[in-house]
């Protein structure tokens, strides 16, 4: 059951998909359309799941769980991933790779491998103030606090000693 994700609870889970590359707006207008498909028809064990997603800067994909009316299943998250799957092929974009970070580089926003990050620590070329993207954040109240921090805030800051 699809529903806006602004009106998920705060305790809702949320699972974030970063992209690889800026996708199109071409590209955006149809993940929208696939995704809000895919929700709709999204259960465990023969319940809707009440679901809502956001599309950010053109680049992340975050989907959100109320899961006060029923969980997420082994089966239903599998079935999600599966979706992401067919949106990577779809769009020739990796989703899945969670050994990347994304984080602004002045106005824009990077994305780099987590070893590319780690040199660019060392070298001082992101700071414990340069602005990260922590998608490992679980709930909705996560991800609208603690999704956009400074590294020195988020497990980036492994990286910056």
């Amino acid at each position: 059951m699809l529903t806006d994700f602004k009106n998920l609870p705060d305790d809702s889970r949320v699972w974030i998909y970063q992209a690889n590359r800026k996708l199109t707006d071409e590209e955006i207008a149809t993940i929208q359309d696939r995704t809000s498909k895919f929700l709709e028809a999204w259960t465990a064990h023969g319940t809707d799941l009440e679901a809502g997603f956001e599309l950010k800067y053109n680049r992340f994909i975050v989907i959100g769980l109320n899961q006060a009316n029923a969980s997420a299943s082994g089966c239903s998250i599998d079935a999600s991933v599966r979706f992401i799957q067919s949106l990577e092929k779809e769009f020739d974009v990796d989703l899945l790779d969670k050994m990347n970070v994304t984080f602004y580089s002045g106005d824009f926003i990077a994305y780099k491998p987590l070893t590319d990050f780690r040199k660019m620590a060392k070298a001082r070329s992101v700071s414990p103030n340069t602005v990260v993207f922590n998608n490992l954040v679980n709930t909705k109240a996560e991800y609208l606090e603690n999704w956009e921090v400074p590294a020195k805030e988020s497990w980036h800051n492994r990286f910056l000693a």
